[in-house]
């Protein structure tokens, strides 16, 4: 099908640009910034997408605040690009037709905690660890973990997902109700603190994974949980990819219940040991953990033991210690810094796409032939435990080969994920880095998700650029 097209912004009257920025400069002051180094501060892609900084920067404090921003932004028909901590990996913040970039950090209240309901209410400007911080002393924790400190409200508008999603879901499961200022500066709520309804259309999940481009997120309503009664972490190292991968989709057919799965191949484990001071096999290797009672954690662990023997992996090196959990974990954490180190000054593409957990090994073990074929350094990571997995590629920016032969691999691991009923990402969104993708996977219904984004954004000011391509 032809792909879709969404619309620019329409011009910025003449002089409505000016009056614009001094209206938000008499109103916030100092929290209003024209800065060079801010704004580019607020367009970083941590990719090789070009950085494409806004013409302002704003810090939002309000929900209020945010309203009154958008409707004016509205009158004057300037872009809004929503800005968390600064961690999403496909251009999501770039500003390619300018405008202000409205911060949320400053936004980091938790404005509830109902313990016996196991939900919470925060701002969007909370991260993930601020709020388990918050929670550690009720005995509760929120579970999605996408590695990086991310913003909540972030993460929703990515609908990201992590490590932990094998067990306790994506962005998608963990939000009951939101708050959002519309393209006009109306404000709406969605959902109820109720784990079900049947009211009405799913706004809630309309917005999550929207990107900014159909609502600003300025609160969020979230399911947590017990922290578990012993939690065991572990490491196994095995002679291929494919057994690895094998090795997970046996365990979740006979119903092991994982909290983690995740992994490493063998270059992005050399770049671990380098970067984290580990000293593991270079191998692919699986990095679990699981969470239950004393006993059922230690059965949790043999039979995983047990399936790995059968599918050629060595022994499954397991911690209790919350010290050495840890240190496992931020291993895997850091693994985008540890792979950047691999090659100092080069850039790196990070990339994703999901499949069906039966087509895992076949996906993995062809883009490990390819990135061999070509000659590139790459290493592999992945959430596995729900078919998600990322690479790496490192390229000398300078070099116009090296760019094509990446293109070149990304075209084909996107196509074999969509061939085997996949998606071209499983959390990073599209961004401006996979809206090529878009038609490909979703064929007619990308005019749907146009027609929903022209409704609600007529004059496309709500993070341009993003989703859907551009004339």
């Amino acid at each position: 099908m032809t792909l879709v097209m969404a619309e620019a912004p329409r011009p910025v009257p003449a002089g409505a640009k000016e009056a614009l920025f001094a209206a938000l400069a008499s109103r916030f002051g100092p929290r209003f910034s024209l800065g060079q180094a801010l704004r580019a501060q607020h367009a970083n892609t941590l990719t090789w997408l070009k950085t494409e900084p806004p013409d302002a920067v704003l810090f939002a404090e309000t929900s209020e605040e945010v309203s009154e921003v958008v409707r004016l932004c509205a009158e004057a028909r300037m872009p809004v690009i929503p800005f968390g901590t600064g961690t999403s990996l496909e251009g999501h913040l770039n500003a390619p037709f300018g405008g202000i970039s409205l911060d949320l950090s400053r936004m980091n209240r938790i404005l509830a905690v109902h313990e016996a309901d196991l939900d919470c209410v925060v701002e969007p400007g909370v991260t993930r660890k601020q709020l388990n911080d918050h929670l550690r002393d009720a005995g509760l924790f929120f579970p999605v973990d996408p590695g990086a400190d991310a913003s909540l409200g972030g993460m929703a508008a990515t609908r990201a997902s992590g490590t932990n999603a094998v067990r306790y879901g994506t962005m998608r499961d963990a939000v009951l109700g939101l708050t959002a200022v519309l393209a006009d500066g109306s404000v709406i709520t969605t959902g109820s603190r109720a784990r079900k309804t049947a009211s009405g259309y799913d706004l809630t999940r309309l917005l999550i994974g929207s990107e900014g481009t159909l609502g600003i997120i300025t609160g969020l309503t979230l399911k947590l949980y017990g922290i578990p009664e012993t939690i065991l972490s572990g490491v196994c190292s095995f002679t291929s990819i494919e057994d690895a991968c094998n090795a997970t989709i046996a365990a979740l057919q006979m119903g092991v219940p994982l909290a983690r799965i995740e992994l490493a191949d063998e270059v992005q484990i050399r770049a671990c040991n380098a970067y984290s001071h580990l000293v593991l096999p270079e191998q692919p290797t699986l990095f679990l953990e699981f969470h239950g009672t004393e006993a059922g954690t230690r059965e949790q662990v043999a039979s995983f033991a047990e399936i790995a023997r059968a599918e050629g992996g060595g022994d499954l090196q397991w911690a209790a210690r919350t010290e050495d959990r840890s240190k496992l974990w931020q291993a895997r954490h850091d693994a985008y810094w540890a792979a950047r180190a691999l090659r100092p000054g080069a850039e790196i593409v990070s990339t994703d796409v999901c499949v069906p957990i039966s087509a895992l090994a076949n996906n993995v073990s062809a883009a490990r032939e390819d990135i061999d074929r070509l000659g590139l350094l790459a290493p592999i990571v992945g959430h596995v435990g729900d078919g998600n997995f990322h690479v790496m590629p490192l390229i000398d920016p300078a070099s116009q080969e090296e760019r094509r032969k990446v293109q070149e691999f990304l075209d084909r691991l996107v196509e074999r994920a969509l061939a085997a009923g996949g998606t071209c990402t499983g959390e990073h969104g599209i961004g401006q880095g996979k809206i090529n993708y878009l038609a490909a996977e979703h064929g007619s219904a990308v005019l749907v998700m146009a027609a929903i984004k022209k409704a609600l954004d007529p004059l496309n000011i709500l993070n341009p650029g993003k989703i859907f391509a551009l004339p």
